[in-house]
């Protein structure tokens, strides 16, 4: 039976991470374990994790880096050395997950694919009503916030098994976004992980899906499947980047498609041996 390591990114948003974590542990089919990765938080969400880990239902760790900014690639390397997992699902803190989630995903992944799925892009009202204590309900009804690179289709809200299993045999694409991405370990350590040379906001997520490429590792849909609800809350760019401007990780990216690398030189192995020792 395959392993599964749900690692979940955070910064300084507890409340919304103790809804993210609370979704996770009620999954049908729970992961082995679940990694949040602290991109440099107050202590709060620390003591927030360790006080939940004494009553999740199974082992929930913490691993944590400085804040130095904007450091997603490097803490997710962090998460995934500190996994045993076959599969590894990455996820944000502020979604909130579908109960069969990770059900889905272990459905739906196969040899030489890694799994894209998307997530709802809840409106802020709606999203203040959950953090307030609301039931969280997955319906095409749902408040949605104005669409993010195509995260408020309304489509992410229904569970359909017959077509997810379809997308995922037929199905190329999808925007690579590793808030709701899972991809095998031995792939994940094929390629060195993510590039800890990404430092500063946008294309972590783009870099890894392209070494994967290079390296033959198939982006396959996770649509009508893996549902996820992505809690409200301002960014940097709210329509997406603008199309004409370059931003500093475009020209790591650029140098990653034309060389056709598939291995990070600052990238998961260096995590693995501080782990290991």
């Amino acid at each position: 039976m395959i392993s599964a390591s749900l690692v979940v990114t955070t910064y300084n948003w507890k409340e919304a991470l103790a809804l993210c974590l609370r979704s996770a542990s009620r999954q049908t089919r729970l992961p082995l374990e679940v990694v949040v990765a602290d991109d440099g938080s107050r202590a709060d969400t620390g003591e927030l994790v360790h006080a939940m880990a004494k009553v999740f239902p199974v082992p929930l760790r913490h691993v944590w880096q400085d804040d130095l900014g904007f450091r997603a690639a490097r803490v997710r390397n962090l998460g995934i050395a500190a996994s045993a997992g076959d599969y590894v699902i990455f996820i944000d803190g502020d979604m909130l997950l579908h109960p069969r989630f990770v059900e889905d995903h272990l459905a739906l992944i196969q040899p030489g694919l890694y799994l894209q799925g998307g997530r709802l892009n809840l409106s802020a009202d709606g999203s203040k009503r959950l953090l307030e204590g609301a039931t969280p309900r997955f319906s095409p009804f749902m408040p949605l916030a104005k669409a993010q690179s195509g995260e408020s289709r309304r489509q992410h809200a229904l569970r359909l098994p017959f077509l997810a299993r379809n997308r995922a045999r037929n199905g190329w694409g999808g925007v690579p976004m590793s808030c709701n991405m899972g991809v095998w370990r031995s792939d994940l350590d094929r390629v060195n992980g993510f590039d800890d040379a990404y430092e500063g906001w946008g294309r972590e997520d783009d870099d890894l899906a392209c070494r994967l490429a290079h390296a033959g590792v198939k982006r396959t849909r996770l649509r009508y499947a893996g549902l996820a609800i992505h809690l409200w809350h301002r960014t940097r760019w709210p329509d997406g980047i603008p199309p004409n401007l370059e931003i500093p990780n475009d020209v790591l990216l650029r140098r990653a498609r034309e060389t056709r690398s598939t291995w990070a030189e600052r990238g998961l192995s260096d995590h693995v041996l501080r782990a290991a020792t």
